[in-house]
């Protein structure tokens, strides 16, 4: 298994759906294997979703870049994605597992208690928010860094994600971080591909 990227650019459905969404694709898996794009669409069908997926994995393949799929095993093993992105209500990371053999397997948790809970069932890593209030999660309450300094001590890569901006992406490392993931930090920009490279250099450029 490929090492976890640093920087994760997470999708939704209107971003999925919009007329540059190839482009600004794209332009953020050219900042190569330090990145992986998170084919989500939670308000999509499972062919729309499908779909989108295979676009990007097309479009990640040239620069190496990674790609996870939401909420779906068996679509992630059958389009040849390289991780799946589990929330609360999904599979467990064991039956997720038996139908998605051959990559990542993170779970997303906003407490240290779902945390625990996620390691014990044996995901791969942590996606951890909402660290820093988020226009894309409005009404979720920061978390603040110290709950990503307590799931990095449970032993598993954490990605910090919420309000996520250099600067930000800096003090997550600092607070103990393998990798950040954002929406608005990259997709509605001028220039995603510079957006891309400027969060990896503040993970220390990887």
């Amino acid at each position: 298994m490929r090492p976890l990227p640093r920087l994760h650019a997470i999708t939704n459905d209107v971003i999925c759906r919009g007329a540059d969404f190839g482009i600004q694709a794209a332009a953020i898996a050219a900042a190569g294997s330090g990145v992986a794009i998170h084919a989500r669409a939670p308000e999509s069908t499972t062919a729309q979703l499908t779909i989108f997926a295979q676009r990007i994995l097309a479009l990640a393949r040239p620069a190496e870049a990674a790609v996870v799929v939401s909420t779906r095993p068996d679509l992630a093993q059958s389009v040849g994605a390289q991780g799946v992105q589990l929330r609360a209500g999904d599979l467990t990371v064991a039956d997720a597992r038996r139908i998605f053999t051959t990559g990542w397997i993170g779970r997303s948790v906003h407490s240290e208690a779902e945390a625990e809970a996620a390691v014990l069932e044996g995901a791969d890593y942590l996606l951890v928010g909402t660290i820093f209030e988020s226009a894309s999660h409005p009404g979720h309450s920061a978390a603040g860094l110290g709950m990503v300094t307590r799931a990095a001590a449970l032993g598993k890569p954490v990605l910090a994600i919420g309000g996520m901006d250099p600067d930000r992406a800096r003090a997550a490392r600092d607070a103990g971080a393998w990798g950040v993931a954002a929406i608005s930090a990259l997709w509605p920009v001028r220039d995603p591909y510079a957006a891309a490279l400027e969060m990896l250099e503040a993970m220390g450029g990887e």
